[in-house]
């Protein structure tokens, strides 16, 4: 009972700053997610160059810094927080400074004594891909029509996938989804999952027409669908890569929850994927 209430005083407060800092936009947006940024990279580093004897305190501070450099430049460029002048300049100054970072993680590792250095290098690539990129892209939403609304809806559309996915594969699942990598998944809980999201789109589209008027229920539909779809392999990637490390959560940061990876992992791979979704709905609209 008592890891219930912790569990869901941590989850309000959680889902309650992410709703805050998306409608806030602007620099509470960047720095919220870029401390995300920051926390799940430490995570993501730790976790995966444990069983190469560990990443070095230097590496480690450079890397999490190239993750942040990135999801702040993107930030900064996307969210309108900056001059169109000062947006430019300090656009290509990222670019540059991130780009630096990424020869420089290259040549250092000709100096590091770890024992798989090349293991070591792949890890922190992997994690700039993984990990510093979706939350950097999480901004361009910001360039997109009703764009602050639509991130809100995929926040909202994958916690919904979450409970549903819960709640009906714990009532009826049989089906397992995937059960090399999750176990506890079903194909019931996934549709159950969908069913759920789904539903939210038609609570956006007609209690809120307001902040969804540049996209049809047929494109929201799509969206949805996509969160879904997305959010789930997104779950089991970073199922895969706690199963291949022999860990059952990426940290202990959210009592209850896990780690930020724990809390993080649909969205890493539904960001790019609804941005690309959203972009070809714009284009061939």
């Amino acid at each position: 009972m008592k890891n219930l209430i912790l569990r869901s005083i941590t989850g309000i407060i959680y889902v309650g700053l992410i709703c805050a800092s998306v409608l806030s936009g602007g620099w509470l947006f960047i720095v919220f997610f870029g401390l995300i940024a920051i926390l799940a990279l430490e995570e993501f580093y730790n976790l995966t160059n444990a069983s190469t004897g560990g990443e070095n305190v230097t590496t480690l501070i450079i890397d999490v810094a190239g993750g942040l450099i990135l999801c702040v430049g993107l930030g900064c460029v996307n969210t309108g927080v900056l001059t169109p002048f000062t947006t430019a300049v300090m656009g290509g100054t990222f670019f540059t400074i991130y780009l630096l970072y990424m020869i420089v993680r290259l040549v250092m590792q000709l100096y590091n004594q770890e024992s798989s250095p090349l293991t070591n290098l792949a890890y922190s690539y992997m994690g700039q891909m993984y990990v510093a990129l979706p939350i950097g892209l999480m901004s361009m939403y910001y360039t997109l029509p009703n764009g602050m609304h639509l991130l809100l809806a995929v926040f909202i559309m994958i916690w919904l996938n979450d409970t549903g996915a819960f709640c009906v594969g714990s009532l009826l699942g049989k089906h397992k989804l995937y059960p090399r990598i999750s176990p506890k998944k079903s194909w019931e809980g996934f549709f159950g999952g969908v069913a759920f999201v789904i539903a939210s789109v038609f609570v956006f589209k007609y209690c809120f027409p307001l902040y969804f008027t540049n996209i049809s229920l047929c494109g929201l539909i799509g969206l949805g669908a996509v969160v879904a779809a997305f959010a789930t392999w997104g779950d089991l990637i970073e199922s895969l890569i706690k199963r291949t490390l022999g860990v059952k959560d990426s940290g202990t940061l959210l009592p209850g929850h896990g780690g930020i990876l724990d809390r993080i992992d649909s969205l890493l791979l539904v960001i790019p994927a609804t941005l690309l979704y959203l972009t070809a709905l714009l284009l061939y609209a």
